[in-house]
């Protein structure tokens, strides 16, 4: 099996698994309907194509950079007969960053990736008004063998400034949570109604698949990797501020 593998991260996302009226919530992960709505937009399929190719498709997220839930409040017009809609109250994730993966047959999952490449249809976290900060795709996003061992291994995705407040506490080792679709024979930790059937807009179809939660460590990080080599005569002496 192939797996491919997606940065997620933007100044804000929102996964909703469930909307009530004018309460719009987000889950604290990305989920597998949102993350799939990004590649069939990426592959330029209509709301109301077959997603069966999809939807079979195992997946998971590893939570790189948790985020924080902020709430904001929404006013609208309706385009047509000018009539104001109700106050809607919306919730998302700031600052969050995730690595979420998808495996499958090599054929799809290539076309897949050559799709994000050159999207047919603009990619956005969970809602439109959330586009990404960063390239969907990075170094090692198309992988070889099961989705647990790719989201391990790959390169940890946190912002600079995060890894840092994490290198402060001492911590020999940064847990991430993980998120993985639960085999149909195992018992999930819990259950979501986020497997698209279809996006059509008048009749939107979900199912219910289980969850298994884990965790993995970060992989290790080079904190002096992005800096570039000063030339032999321009080293500087000890900081002032070495401690």
């Amino acid at each position: 099996m192939t797996v491919l593998l997606l940065r997620l991260a933007g100044p804000l996302q929102a996964w909703g698994s469930a909307a009530r009226f004018v309460r719009r919530t987000t889950e604290n992960a990305p989920t597998k309907s949102g993350v799939l709505g990004l590649l069939a937009a990426a592959q330029g399929r209509p709301r109301g194509a077959d997603l069966s190719d999809l939807a079979e498709l195992r997946f998971g997220v590893r939570i790189d950079q948790p985020g924080t839930r902020v709430r904001d409040f929404h006013k609208a017009q309706h385009a047509e007969s000018g009539r104001v809609m109700p106050l809607s109250e919306r919730y998302y994730l700031a600052d969050a960053v995730f690595v979420a993966g998808v495996e499958g047959a090599q054929e799809l999952i290539g076309q897949l990736h050559q799709a994000l490449g050159a999207p047919r249809f603009l990619p956005y976290l969970g809602r439109r008004s959330c586009p990404p900060a960063q390239p969907l795709l990075f170094e090692g996003s198309l992988a070889e063998g099961p989705l647990e061992d790719a989201l391990r291994a790959a390169p940890w995705q946190a912002s600079r400034w995060y890894i840092r407040q994490v290198d402060r506490t001492g911590a020999s080792e940064e847990q991430l949570d993980v998120l993985m679709d639960c085999p149909t024979d195992e018992t999930p930790d819990f259950s979501l109604r986020d497997t698209p059937v279809t996006f059509a807009p008048r009749h939107r179809q979900y199912t219910m698949r289980g969850v298994r939660t884990g965790h993995v460590n970060a992989p290790a990080h080079d904190p002096t990797a992005h800096l570039r080599r000063a030339a032999p005569n321009s080293l500087p002496g000890p900081s002032p501020y070495a401690s």
